[in-house]
């Protein structure tokens, strides 16, 4: 009789660019294996919808469809798994965010936050034939909390507390889990992350992201802009918090642009800088005053960007930086990981978010199954 679960987890970013999927053997002690791992980049059309209807451009009709569009998509990631592997017990899905609101709206004296990630799970356990469990916010916002970040709960259980540890991770948002000996696990969006880094490259390049930094090494920063970017509330506001595409969205980079420097490159260095200020300020504004840190763990494409990470060195100069990878964790695969947990918690019908880090109200079993 087999002491693990075997499950398929798949899992899309801000960053829209690929589902992510990867085959992971949970065991009853809760560590766990990577077995087979793979990627399917979104077809360009449906990756530009995307992309609209992340900016508010489109109707209902294009949510209805694109939920069922993205769900055969994923379906079709997971399939390639399955047809390898045949010992699949469950697939664990994120599903794409198209809209996230983790403030309160009211109509009708009702009052709510809310979010919303499509690829129907339904679909996918219908194409599949293997049960599938997902549309795990959506339990946490019901309670109150932002539904975000939900990566915490696994960052726990991964690297646990021997030490005090920042885990960073760098994708479209940034986003940081405080693993501390010192004070509660706690965990908030830093704020923008690759998101505006990659939006000016495709822009004045036509590139779909820096490689490894290159442009960013060849510009100069420029301290005013970068100064009054810095200005930006969300970076103030106190935690617990999240943001997403509903803040730095196209309108947002272009507004950005008004007083941005002439030189394409000084401006993609500057927005480079501006994300690791963010996460370095982020630190020392919500973090340091409640405990002291060994090392921060980078995962995420931001990983990747060697001009970003020596920006971070700059601005933490005392504090040791290190990879996933250096953890047997591949960076691309790190939230999908967390996602198989998350499934394998909703499954065993225990809860799976942390209300520190998402401001519920209490814990709660997130996540839905279609069988």
């Amino acid at each position: 009789m087999k002491n693990y679960k075997s499950i398929i987890s798949m899992m899309s970013g801000t960053s829209i660019d690929s589902i992510d999927a990867c085959l992971v053997h949970i065991y009853e002690d809760l560590t766990f294996k990577v077995i087979d791992c793979y990627s399917l980049d979104y077809p360009t059309d449906v990756r530009n919808k995307l992309f609209d209807l992340a900016n508010n451009k489109g109707d209902v009709k294009d949510v209805c469809f694109m939920n069922f569009v993205v769900g055969e998509l994923f379906a079709k990631c997971a399939k390639v798994l399955i047809d390898k592997h045949l010992d699949v017990d469950f697939i664990s899905s994120h599903g794409q965010t198209i809209c996230h609101i983790p403030q309160n709206q009211t109509i009708s004296d009702i009052e709510s936050k809310s979010t919303l990630q499509i690829g129907d799970i339904s679909v996918i356990a219908q194409k599949t034939g293997v049960m599938t469990v997902g549309d795990f916010r959506t339990k946490d916002v019901a309670a109150g909390g932002d539904g975000a970040p939900l990566v915490p709960f696994a960052d726990k259980i991964l690297f646990g507390l021997d030490k005090n540890r920042l885990i960073q991770n760098i994708g479209g948002i940034s986003n940081v889990t405080v693993l501390s000996k010192d004070c509660d696990i706690f965990a908030f969006d830093n704020g923008v992350g690759n998101m505006l880094i990659d939006y000016y490259v495709n822009k004045f390049y036509s590139l779909p992201f820096d490689i490894d930094g290159e442009i960013a090494k060849s510009g100069n920063v420029d301290i005013d802009w970068l100064n009054s970017l810095l200005a930006e509330p969300y970076y103030s506001k106190i935690p617990p918090k999240t943001t997403g595409r509903e803040l730095f969205n196209n309108e947002y980079a272009e507004k950005m642009l008004l007083s941005a420097p002439d030189k394409k490159e000084d401006i993609i260095a500057t927005i480079t800088a501006l994300t690791a200020r963010v996460i370095a300020d982020s630190y020392e504004n919500f973090v340091f005053d409640k405990t002291s840190i060994d090392e921060v763990v980078l995962g995420g494409g931001g990983a990747y960007n060697k001009t970003l990470i020596s920006f971070l060195k700059q601005y933490l100069p005392n504090i040791q930086i290190k990879t996933h990878t250096e953890y047997g964790i591949p960076d691309k695969l790190k939230e999908a990981i967390a996602f198989a947990y998350l499934g394998y918690y909703t499954i065993t019908k225990q809860p799976n978010n942390i209300p520190e880090c998402t401001g519920a109200n209490s814990s709660v079993v997130m996540g839905k199954i279609a069988y």
